[in-house]
């Protein structure tokens, strides 16, 4: 390991000190660059630069706020975040990473975070303030907050500044769980914390004063800010960024800035990886040189070995090495980091005998050739610094031997101070210890593993967490959208799961059924019984009456979850009432509905796949004058205008294998068509590559069938298109 300096070595003790000391030793380093559309070089910032503007922006807090106050950081992808994230940090005000609404969108999420965090200031730029229109003044619990512009902020107001008074304990900031949108949790992380986590990912990444960082992560996440962003800052180096619209819109443009950037470290979640081999072809691999990557990290979600394997199999050609794959393991109450891998050997993986699994033993598998096998991929060592990993029994708190399934329990100075204003689940969850020793505290992370050989082995989860396209998402948030969607379901009369599909999870939700379809159900079987003696006319009628009733339920909730959660329904399954899992006293057992649906014991009455029918999603919004421009030069029709766009859904719906049909009506809405937030930015890429300018996903979720979304382009031409009234400053 290179010997070179770190925030130990000079010893910093705050975020602001090692900024600070770059800026003194490193000040012309371009320390940020942000590739726009993943492709253009569109701005960067240096030591100095960054200096500067976290120093203006911090002046003007301390103008309006006190030390400890709560900043909620809106943007978009770029590095007006990082600015206004250290001036929080220069001001000792308290930052709140999150992601701006949904232009013309309610976003509960946001409104609870606001109050819980009882944040006094949101600092954002023009542009969002823009698309948010008016609503701040118009919303409780927002009308009352500081909204601050940061990106047209004079910079000579550096020169007010004035170092706050803060030390390795000071809160540095709030990391809100992707948790429930009733109960969403600030993990509060100091800079001691971050400083430690810094230090161990340098240490198990062996990052030296050559790393190079490329990152398409949401830097409101800590795997975006805390793994890229924070670490860059630490090393010293360079980090290349583009947007996460980018990413997924054309997955080339992440392994491109790689190749041309001689990116060290990259990564995502299991799923980026996927992407790659299915968008990426031939003729564009050929263009790659990977060689440089020497650190491919893989965390957020279930890491799989095949994945791992198409993946190298792809791009070895492109100079990929196995051995820079980087399994790891961490989540926002450890900052980040826990366990990660070796630059140096292949991933760990360790194929087990499913069926003693199930009981929570691990044993290798005897017959490779019998199917009853799983590969379950390791996520690294834990002995990092002053870390400590055990696994215990959750129910008895008592220490597991190696090769015994337990929840994961990490001790060690990167663990979070504990959850904001919740002093009960912080202790809970922050101030576990062993039952047989006393030793503690400990955090019970919620997860699920088992150690063999010092490599940690992720299994499984306590909690009832769905993470799809590493999105973390509640079952309780789903089950209430689709409570409000279908009328007869109450509350705890569906559930929501997650089941494994191909390597993939994926979502079902169980429903209790009612009378009606209960009905329907048992006429369909009536006239399908061998002792039936009525015509096969009318147990057809009867089965189209059954397909019309479940297709109309399942449409209602495909939209509905599509439209509030940005995932796709996979399957439903229907359950009588006598059969729905529940405990005495009324309380909805997931585990026992995934159960249900997984064996199928004759208990669900009826059953939906997303091939029966389809449902869709979005993502975040851009500028999309680049499309109205081209319109307006090239003078398309209106027909053909729909035609490009009813084409590039249709294609992808083909692709994707959702629907068996040669059309999709224009004014159907987009939220009623089986696509992910994936799949969208993917047909908004089609439609751009056909029309050779850019169109905003903004501009999707606001005119959601192919009519309006034709009409708004068309408008273009004449150049109205809608554009908010622009507010640099509101509620002073």
């Amino acid at each position: 390991m290179h010997d070179f300096p770190t925030p130990r070595t000079i010893h910093s003790s705050t975020l602001v000190e090692l900024l600070r000391y770059r800026v003194e030793n490193q000040s012309g380093k371009t320390a940020y660059l942000f590739l726009k559309d993943g492709e253009i070089e569109e701005n960067s910032l240096t030591y100095v630069q960054l200096d500067r503007q976290a120093r203006a922006i911090a002046a003007r807090l301390q103008n309006i706020t006190a030390p400890g106050d709560r900043a909620l950081l809106l943007y978009h992808a770029g590095l007006d975040f990082i600015a206004a994230f250290f001036g929080c940090l220069y001001a000792g005000v308290v930052a709140v990473p999150t992601y701006p609404p949904k232009r013309n969108r309610p976003d509960p999420r946001f409104r609870t975070i606001a109050a819980d965090a009882e944040a006094s200031v949101v600092l954002t730029t023009n542009e969002i303030l823009s698309e948010m229109d008016v609503r701040p003044a118009e919303t409780p619990g927002l009308r009352d907050l500081h909204w601050l512009a940061t990106d047209d902020l004079d910079t000579e107001m550096a020169s007010g500044w004035r170092m706050p008074d803060i030390g390795g304990d000071t809160l540095a900031f709030l990391q809100y769980t992707s948790g429930s949108t009733g109960t969403p949790k600030g993990v509060m992380v100091s800079h001691e914390n971050l400083l430690h986590n810094e230090r161990m990912i340098q240490q198990g990444c062996e990052h030296t004063e050559e790393t190079v960082h490329v990152v398409w992560l949401p830097l409101f996440h800590d795997m975006g800010l805390i793994g890229n962003i924070l670490q860059s800052l630490y090393l010293g180096t360079r980090c290349i960024l583009l947007s996460p619209v980018s990413f997924l819109q054309k997955p080339l443009h992440w392994l491109q800035a790689i190749s041309h950037y001689r990116a060290t470290t990259s990564g995502g979640p299991n799923f980026a990886y996927d992407l790659c081999v299915e968008k990426i072809i031939p003729e564009q691999m050929a263009e790659l040189d990977l060689r440089r990557w020497t650190l491919a990290f893989n965390c957020a979600e279930p890491i799989r070995s095949e994945t791992l394997e198409r993946f190298a199999e792809a791009f070895t050609p492109c100079g990929f090495r196995r051995k820079a794959f980087y399994p790891g393991y961490g989540l926002a109450e450890t900052t980040v980091f826990v366990s990660g891998g070796s630059k140096v050997t292949l991933p760990v993986i360790y194929e087990i005998d499913k069926t003693p699994f199930e009981q929570n033993r691990v044993t290798a598998a005897a017959n490779l050739e019998d199917g009853n096998t799983r590969k379950i991929v390791g996520c690294g060592q834990t002995t990092y610094l002053d870390q400590k990993v055990v696994i215990v029994d959750p129910e008895s708190f008592l220490p597991h031997s190696e090769q015994q399934v337990g929840e994961i329990w990490v001790s060690g100075k990167h663990v979070a101070q504990g959850y904001w204003n919740r002093p009960e689940e912080t202790e809970q969850t922050f101030r576990a210890h062993l039952s047989d020793t006393g030793e503690g505290p400990f955090l019970r992370t919620g997860d699920l593993g088992f150690m063999k050989g010092g490599e940690l082995f992720v299994t499984g989860r306590l909690k009832d967490l769905i993470i799809i396209y590493g999105q973390n998402h509640y079952p309780q948030d789903i089950e209430a959208t689709v409570e409000g969607a279908v009328d007869f379901v109450k509350p705890n009369g569906c559930a929501a799961i997650a089941i494994d599909v191909d390597g993939m999870e994926r979502l079902v939700m169980v429903v209790e059924a009612n009378r009606d379809l209960i009905r329907k159900v048992k006429a369909v079987r009536k006239r399908q019984a061998p002792s039936s003696q009525e015509h096969s006319e009318e147990s057809a009628r009867a089965r189209d009456d059954l397909d019309r009733t479940v297709g109309a339920i399942a449409a209602r909730i495909r939209e509905a979850v599509a439209r509030e959660h940005e995932i796709t329904l996979y399957a439903l399954a229907f359950v009588e009432p006598r059969a729905f899992p529940l405990t005495s006293s009324g309380k909805l057992q997931r585990r026992a509905c995934r159960a249900l649906f997984r064996e199928e014991k004759d208990k669900p009455i009826f059953f939906w796949y997303e091939h029966d029918e389809t449902g869709e999603a979005e993502r975040k919004p851009d500028d999309d004058t680049s499309v109205l421009a081209y319109i307006r030069e090239h003078d398309p029709s209106l027909d053909r205008i729909r035609g490009v766009i009813h084409d590039s859904l249709l294609a992808y719906l083909k692709q994707a294998e959702h629907l068996g049909v040669d059309r999709v009506d224009y004014s159907r809405s987009f939220a009623s068509l089986d696509i992910d937030f994936v799949g969208m930015a993917a047909i908004r890429g089609e439609i751009e590559e056909k029309f050779g300018a850019k169109l905003s996903l903004n501009a999707i979720h606001e005119f959601d069938t192919v009519d309006k979304l034709a009409a708004h382009m068309d408008a273009g031409r004449m150049g109205f298109a809608a554009r908010a009234h622009r507010i640099s400053m509101m509620g002073t």
